[in-house]
């Protein structure tokens, strides 16, 4: 399966993926799942405030985040009817992207990386919300990473 990535930048932001490198690590993720059919997915990268508003409507969370994810979640019998399917869309806030690498002591390129294989596996259907579901969440994104050379993200430092 093969993603068309949509990339919208309405930020400015130091440093943003090419589309190249978006394509590899998205393509890379779903390369992991049993979604047949090609897909289309919108990666948009935001500033801090419209991060903040996304998630406060949508998460009721109050405060920025580095990563939102949006499935489209089709209905199976139009699903069915479509030669791609819109997998859903990905929010990107770089400014926060920037800081935790910066904290957190990792390679910026790899935690772009993380991020957007984590949001397409949360397009795909995938969540943390329990401990049983975070452990095998991460165990997917390692796999993934450790495909494209990226060492595993939950090794802080």
């Amino acid at each position: 399966m093969t993603a068309t990535i949509e990339i919208l930048e309405d930020c400015n932001a130091h440093w943003l993926p090419e589309q190249q490198l978006a394509d590899k690590w998205v393509n890379a993720a779903l390369q992991f799942s049993n979604q047949a059919l090609p897909v289309n997915i919108s990666v948009r990268f935001v500033e801090e405030e419209e991060s903040q508003r996304l998630n406060r409507k949508f998460r009721n969370k109050d405060s920025a985040t580095n990563v939102l994810s949006f499935p489209a979640n089709l209905p199976e019998s139009i699903a069915q009817q479509l030669d791609e399917l819109p997998l859903g869309d990905i929010v990107v806030c770089p400014t926060i992207v920037e800081k935790e690498a910066s904290d957190q002591g990792k390679e910026l390129q790899s935690h772009w990386a993380h991020l957007l294989v984590h949001g397409t596996f949360h397009l795909l259907g995938y969540d943390h919300q329990t401990t049983e579901d975070a452990e095998s969440m991460e165990i997917l994104e390692i796999s993934v990473l450790e495909s494209l050379g990226i060492a595993n993200p939950y090794l802080i430092g």
